[in-house]
């Protein structure tokens, strides 16, 4: 091909790279609802991103079918720029990612603070690995129990149909005598209308409650985890980048990590109030329940340390010391 023709075939493609450091039109993806505090995550991300310079939209709900679980893939096929993933869906990349949503190790928004400081230069890492860079974190409310009927007693999970996050719940549940399986968020509500499931292991979030209260009107507060989700950014789509631009997304991601972390505070009692608004029976376990699950906790724990190894050893130990 003569070399005048090569160039101009050629033109387009470097218009298109500079156009799109100039404006990058990034896209910022979450499956959950805009209400939920994961949802809240993107928005304020793509806000602060917008602010200085680099346009960001934010996109709720499972845009396209977006998954937790496939975030990875997600940003290596270019669908999204950014996405915010609920980090227990992704441990088929790293059981690490697990970490977070172990039963009964997290008691309050100071132990997540504390747990997610020890295990950050690890999911720095294992992102990495995938082409991705962290940028913020987001603390769940921590997991309880929605069902459509009452849950008094450790007899009451036998046989009980229940959606969890990830595999250590869904170990857990069904140690502990439920028919328990892995799903998206996003697919719950079409298993709940179609009467397939009778609980889901679940944040009290009013935003995610919002598309569970109208058939499960019971929510047994288990505190079971305080659990994370992750935003990160494709490092392709961030080289893309010019430094001032990388440096405002950086700066975008710090300051939704803050105010993440402050929206935490208070949003429980606000939850317990949304949800009893709209006819949600609040219930604390009771000993019999929670030691059931204390002690069906045991061996999914015992799977994880075994899969994870010396590094999650490690973050465990400083932890508990």
């Amino acid at each position: 091909m003569p070399l005048a023709r090569r160039l101009i075939l050629a033109a387009p493609a470097l218009v298109i790279g500079t156009a799109r450091a100039q404006s990058p039109g990034w896209t910022v993806a979450t499956e959950y609802p805009a209400t939920s505090i994961p949802g809240e995550g993107v928005t304020h991300f793509a806000a602060a991103a917008t602010a200085r310079g680099v346009p960001v939209t934010a996109a709720t709900d499972g845009p396209g079918g977006y998954r937790s679980a496939a975030a990875l893939t997600a940003l290596a096929e270019g669908r999204f720029a950014a996405v915010d993933s609920f980090a227990g869906s992704m441990n088929a990349v790293d059981p690490l990612f697990l970490l977070s949503s172990l039963p009964f190790l997290t008691a309050s928004h100071a132990d997540a603070a504390r747990l997610r400081d020890l295990a950050r230069p690890h999911y720095v890492a294992a992102l990495a690995k995938h082409g991705a860079t962290l940028l913020w974190t987001t603390p769940w409310p921590p997991s309880g129990l929605w069902t459509r009927n009452k849950v008094p007693g450790p007899e009451d999970l036998r046989g009980l149909r229940v959606r969890t996050y990830d595999a250590t719940g869904t170990e857990v549940l069904r140690a502990a005598g439920a028919t328990a399986e892995v799903l998206s968020f996003a697919e719950v509500n079409a298993r709940l209308e179609a009467g397939t499931l009778d609980a889901v292991l679940s944040s009290g979030d009013g935003g995610a409650g919002r598309q569970l209260w109208r058939w499960l009107p019971n929510f047994t507060e288990l505190n079971y985890a305080w659990p994370l989700s992750l935003g990160f950014a494709s490092n392709a789509r961030l080289a893309e980048l010019t430094p001032a631009q990388r440096d405002a997304v950086t700066q975008a991601g710090a300051e939704t990590e803050a105010r993440q972390w402050q929206a935490i505070v208070g949003r429980l009692d606000a939850n317990r109030r949304v949800m009893r608004d709209n006819r949600v029976a609040i219930h604390d376990p009771d000993a019999a329940l929670r030691a059931a699950l204390r002690g069906a906790a045991g061996g999914a724990i015992g799977q994880w340390r075994a899969a994870v190894g010396e590094a999650g050893a490690a973050i465990l130990t400083a932890y508990v010391t």
